[in-house]
């Protein structure tokens, strides 16, 4: 593929986790161009699996409401990476108890998403987390503060997908990937 080169950014807003820029770049006929870009730390996405006493998977989601979209969007539970050198890892667990007051015993990285490329440099790293015991959540903001959490059945929240329920990419993708992952462990027993 032909060489793009990043000549710099100059910067438009500085937010408290987000900043946006104006990011100059060279093409490959060295012609200068510029895109807008919101420069991000990240975040982390979580999707805490389940199983009954017969092995039936239920995962967990939330509910809450999205201002950018002005309604309520099913989501799994995720946040931002704005705690400065917090490994990923730490992250998922703390996102996890803040939002669903839930503990993994065991946190498995699935996926790291590019959930909107033209747009930011956002990566979403995607966690399976097994194991889950209670907490006690600690909510943060009004939006947290009003959400609903979901114990659903894994194959009621795939039709959610299905029925255009489910829109939210980073849960769409981890629903997608583990479910693949538990059709690829009941074919190997």
């Amino acid at each position: 593929m032909a060489e793009f080169r990043h000549e710099g950014d100059r910067l438009v807003h500085e937010g408290g986790v987000w900043n946006v820029v104006v990011g100059s770049f060279l093409d490959p006929h060295g012609e200068s161009f510029t895109r807008d870009i919101v420069r991000s730390p990240g975040s982390v996405a979580v999707l805490p699996l389940m199983f009954d006493p017969e092995g039936v998977p239920s995962v967990v989601l939330l509910r809450q409401y999205r201002p950018t979209y002005g309604e309520s969007i099913y989501e799994v539970p995720a946040g931002m990476r704005d705690v400065p050198e917090e490994p990923i890892v730490v992250t998922a667990q703390r996102e996890l108890l803040e939002e669903v007051g839930l503990i993994a015993q065991k946190l498995q990285h699935i996926f790291s998403l590019k959930p909107s490329p033209g747009m930011t440099d956002a990566v979403t790293d995607l966690f399976l987390a097994t194991g889950c015991t209670q907490g006690v959540p600690e909510r943060q903001g009004p939006e947290e503060e009003h959400m609903e959490v979901h114990h659903l059945p894994m194959e009621r929240a795939l039709t959610m997908i299905d029925e255009g329920e489910i829109t939210d990419a980073k849960t769409v993708t981890a629903l997608l990937l583990v479910n693949r992952l538990l059709l690829q462990r009941d074919s190997a027993h």
